[in-house]
């Protein structure tokens, strides 16, 4: 994208200040509970997992940037050449990405527009998280809690449904034993032909390619897709094997035909908040590759 850009966005210095200080603002609040809780060495099943299995710190989310073909007045203390560089006009935009940057974008905008572009399903109850601990609970991931319905129930309700897994991540954490009975086998390789618009975890990782296409795409954008994981994620743990009440999740009982239905209405409010988002980062991973 050339200096004078026709379709670059101009922001007076009062005006970005303003954005970085209200995006700095919501983020430490989104935020604040999570490093409350580390301090105090207090578990949460939905705000660690957004912490760690998701490798951004608070403070990268923090960050502040417009995202790319937007220039900013009067910023020269933003110039770090890492991030934003000063141009011969005086102004200061996002760098332009490199090479293998531009191959993360593309690699994340042809995902997106894969899933947006592709039909909702529905009706797989959550039921990757049972996959995980079927026949053998002793090696659960989250051993510091109790399966609701113990190591035998959880395993019955894993045979009486069927598996209907869609997402490589999700799928590549079930046990053995549960592996041959999903429907399909998901790869890494070929995700973008599997993952799909209905399926929780595929709308929890708007979160993921947004923070992946920092400093290029809007922060604010990165923080909407924060805001949605973190709903996906509580679905995600309500709907799971685990009794977490202990940690105030009241569950949602996939082995009841009232506890599936509830899941699947919870799911596709998740899609709908998901679907504007992927829009929305996919026309900032174009703006992003623009030459």
């Amino acid at each position: 994208m050339s200096e004078a850009a026709v379709s670059e966005i101009r922001l007076a210095a009062e005006v970005w200040r303003e954005e970085r200080r209200a995006h700095e603002a919501r983020v430490a609040a989104l935020t604040a509970p999570r490093l409350s809780r580390a301090a105090l060495g207090r578990p949460d099943p939905v705000e660690d997992f957004l912490f760690t299995y998701y490798p951004f710190r608070p403070s990268a989310l923090r960050r502040w940037s417009p995202g790319r073909g937007v220039a900013l007045a009067d910023a020269a203390e933003l110039a770090d050449g890492a991030r934003f560089e000063r141009r011969a006009d005086g102004l200061v935009s996002v760098v332009a990405p490199d090479a293998k940057e531009r191959e993360r974008l593309a690699f994340s905008l042809r995902l997106c527009r894969a899933v947006a572009g592709r039909e909702a399903r529905h009706a797989c109850f959550g039921l990757h998280e049972w996959a995980m601990v079927f026949a053998d609970a002793a090696g659960r991931r989250h051993r510091s809690w109790p399966l609701r319905l113990g190591p035998e129930g959880t395993d019955r309700v894993v045979r009486s449904l069927p598996l209907r897994c869609t997402h490589y991540d999700a799928y590549r954490f079930f046990t053995p034993a549960a592996r041959p009975l999903n429907q399909e086998a998901p790869t890494l390789e070929a995700r973008a032909d599997n993952e799909q618009p209905g399926c929780v975890h595929a709308n929890m990782d708007l979160y993921k390619w947004a923070m992946k296409a920092s400093p290029w795409i809007p922060s604010a954008l990165a923080a909407d897709c924060f805001e949605l994981a973190a709903e996906a994620r509580l679905l995600d743990m309500r709907a799971s094997p685990y009794d977490f009440s202990a940690a105030g999740l009241e569950p949602v009982r996939i082995e009841t035909p009232e506890g599936r239905a509830e899941y699947e209405t919870s799911q596709r409010a998740v899609m709908k908040k998901a679907e504007p988002l992927r829009l929305r980062l996919i026309s900032a991973l174009e703006r992003a590759l623009a030459d």
